[in-house]
């Protein structure tokens, strides 16, 4: 069964995206621990990161990396953060997300946005891509 990342991907489910290439998507996660949590993803569907073959690894950490320095230019953080934990959606995503301090990135609190602010952070990010 297709994973709801995988859905996204398809564009069977819609998305604040971010960036996309051949092999990847970034999009804002909408369950976020701050405003402009991103997740980075393979467009190739694999449960555990330490599975990908190397150039979808070290890809992935590539186009995370562009992802977070958009992210820093326009969102007031102290830095960007990165995680990977895996246990919520069975497909490899690379949370990235602006701290402000270490509860961020906890995930225990999180931000309650409107679709309209999360369709202008999303803009706001593309725009230094």
């Amino acid at each position: 069964m297709a994973s709801v990342f995988t859905k996204i991907v398809n564009g069977e489910i819609p998305c604040y995206k971010i960036a996309e290439t051949n092999d990847f998507l970034a999009f804002l996660d909408v369950n976020p621990n701050s405003k402009g949590h991103t997740l980075c993803i393979p467009k190739k569907e694999v449960d555990k990161i330490f599975d990908l073959d190397e150039a979808t690894y070290t890809g992935l950490m590539t186009f995370s990396k562009k992802v977070a320095k958009a992210i820093e230019k326009v969102i007031v953080c102290k830095r960007v953060g990165l995680t990977v934990i895996g246990l919520e959606v069975p497909h490899v995503h690379v949370h990235l997300i602006p701290l402000h301090s270490m509860e961020d990135a906890r995930f225990t609190t999180k931000q309650n946005l409107k679709p309209e602010e999360f369709q202008e952070i999303a803009n706001t990010i593309k725009k230094q891509l």
